[in-house]
């Protein structure tokens, strides 16, 4: 990959990542300033597997949230990366400040952008199921609890 290329790709994946980190933080924000509000409205709080359902939401808020700060902490990484000029010495800068961080032991030799990139996904998919065990918890101590 050329280094315009290696540069114009990792900034491309950080400004998405901005996005994917962003939005389902603000939805669970939300959800969870009203969750509280529309289970009391409809009475549901009355009922156990109901106030379950809120807690499982709130917990699995707790997970997408910090998920979502581990995605804004790659994407500042990856833009440290679009900083220099060719993958090499993009992800020596991202492994010194990782290792300085004392957050991994600096590797042997970096690792490729594409890894650094399917590791993210795989975090970006943690952060889904999280989010989708909120919104299913939440629905259902909002609106599919009897009164």
């Amino acid at each position: 990959m050329s280094d315009d290329a290696y540069q114009r790709k990792t900034a491309a994946f950080a400004a998405m990542l901005v996005k994917q980190a962003a939005w389902p933080a603000a939805i669970v924000i939300a959800g969870d300033s009203i969750a509280p509000l529309v289970a009391s409205a409809r009475g549901a709080l009355q009922a156990p597997l109901a106030v379950l359902a809120l807690l499982v939401a709130a917990a699995s808020a707790v997970v997408v949230l910090g998920l979502s700060v581990l995605l804004v902490f790659d994407v500042l990484l990856f833009r440290l990366m679009a900083t220099h000029g060719d993958e090499i010495s993009g992800g020596a800068a991202v492994d010194d400040t990782l290792s300085r961080m004392r957050l991994k032991p600096a590797p042997a030799t970096p690792r490729q952008l594409d890894e650094r990139i399917a590791g993210t996904r795989r975090l970006l998919a943690r952060q889904r199921i999280a989010f989708a065990v909120f919104v299913v918890a939440f629905l259902t101590a909002g609106f599919w609890m009897p009164r």
